[in-house]
């Protein structure tokens, strides 16, 4: 596929390798006016504006740029736990004015002649990574893994190996604009958007972007059996969708791990999940000895990660993160080893950037236990036969929605979702375009004064 004149040049400026083969680092129209659309349409999107600062902006619609480019009019989109990273700043590469969002869903608006398969006015869900369909990992439908549209040569430095591009998360990853905005491009857009039905409202539908493959993906990647006793750190949507998923499978009991009015959601929403508080902790005792104790002293079989590896616990790793002598704290993947029976299973789903210190390798070693990074979970792989699970209704996604929002006011929404203010838990970001609510879904929270 030819790249245009316009995104060459942005390649060029940005250094990326000539590994690429869609438009990338154009992260808002307006940062490079020859990738907005020639009608001077503009938008409204949320923009990082630098550490701990995000905005509504008014920005161009995207154009075209590529021959399998689609135009989305975006219908819906959310927030996610893993954008905070990029609201603090933590992730690398972020410039200012970059267009944020991962996961969304829309209304097939324009696409280029190379697109197969879409129509104009088709309701799609688009994959929050970006696949070319053709590499290597395409073919087996691991889309995290594409080899094509990521040639961020930095992350090929630190990893050893290349990840897809994503929307909205960085130069990092590729440098694409995401869906927090009315408008976005999608590359690839006959690999990278899946139809919606007409029995699955976007209020659903969304959710296949990312939150439900990525939980399932921690379950089944992990290894949980049936009669496995599961424990999972974060009661975040994702912890939560990941308990429904864990039971799904066979899981004989699920506890959940986290310090705030989330137990009590997750706990209202799924009544057999046990929950356990560490900020309720005697002088004694710590995570893994109370799972211990909660396990016939042996622990649990399967331990999930779903929180992330930013958020220190002790002063140690909160100076050294400080000062920049790591980027992720490893204790929360201590915890999970320690707590495991003996070959036990811990699989890592949130996010990790880069290195950590202090990693308790020899209980690893001598106990037998398997570290599993379950990486970017491949959408691809999972989002049809997820599809097929809300149409029958075995899950619902709704049960972890408790916001509805518009998307003038998601600046506000980041700021209440970082301070897990409102009971917020997951949000559904609505546009000018969206449908009206489907049954089920939150009413409409206003901020602004």
């Amino acid at each position: 596929m030819a790249m245009s004149q316009a995104a060459f040049k942005v390649e060029q400026a940005i250094g990326h390798d000539d590994n690429a083969t869609t438009a990338q680092d154009v992260t808002n129209p307006d940062l490079y006016p020859d990738a907005a659309d020639q009608s001077g349409e503009k938008m409204k999107a949320l923009a990082w504006m630098g550490k701990n600062s995000v905005q509504i902006v008014e920005a161009s619609k995207p154009k075209v740029m590529e021959d399998r480019d689609v135009i989305l009019k975006v219908t819906g989109s959310t927030v996610c736990g893993s954008d905070l990273h990029l609201l603090h700043g933590t992730v690398v590469e972020l410039k200012k004015g970059d267009i944020l969002g991962h996961e969304f869903c829309g209304i097939v608006d324009s696409m280029g002649p190379g697109v197969t398969g879409l129509n104009r006015g088709d309701r799609v869900v688009a994959s929050f990574q970006i696949a070319c369909g053709q590499c290597y990992y395409c073919k087996k439908k691991l889309s995290s893994q594409c080899e094509k549209t990521n040639s961020n040569t930095l992350e090929n430095a630190m990893y050893g190996g290349r990840t897809a591009g994503m929307f909205g998360y960085s130069h990092f990853t590729g440098g694409f604009a995401g869906g927090q905005a009315e408008y976005v491009r999608v590359p690839y857009g006959d690999v990278n958007l899946l139809k919606l039905p007409d029995d699955v409202p976007d209020e659903k539908g969304l959710y296949l972007s990312d939150v439900l493959a990525t939980s399932w993906n921690a379950v089944v990647d992990t290894g949980v059996e049936k009669g496995d006793v599961v424990a999972i750190w974060g009661a975040g949507p994702i912890g939560q969708m990941a308990a429904d998923f864990a039971f799904y499978k066979g899981a004989s009991r699920v506890i959940v791990i986290d310090s705030n009015w989330r137990l009590d959601f997750i706990k209202s929403k799924i009544p057999k999940v046990e929950t356990l508080d560490y900020s309720k902790l005697g002088r004694k005792e710590t995570v893994t000895s109370k799972l211990k104790e909660m396990c016939d002293n042996r622990g649990p079989d399967v331990a999930l990660e779903c929180v992330a590896g930013e958020y220190a616990k002790g002063w140690a790793h909160y100076f050294e993160m400080l000062l920049g002598m790591e980027t992720d704290t490893s204790e929360i993947i201590n915890e999970m080893i320690t707590s495991v029976r003996n070959f036990g299973r811990c699989g890592i789903t949130g996010v990790y950037v880069g290195f950590t210190n202090h990693f308790n390798i020899g209980s690893l070693m001598e106990r037998g236990i398997r570290l599993i990074g379950n990486g970017q979970a491949p959408v691809h792989l999972y989002w049809e036969e997820l599809l097929k699970l809300v149409q029958k209704g075995d899950i619902d996604p709704l049960k972890m929605v408790s916001h509805r929002v518009k998307l003038e006011e998601l600046d506000k929404v980041y700021y209440k979702f970082e301070n897990k203010e409102d009971g917020m838990q997951k949000v559904f970001v609505e546009t000018k375009f969206s449908s009206p609510p489907a049954a089920g879904s939150p009413e409409l929270t206003v901020y602004a004064k």
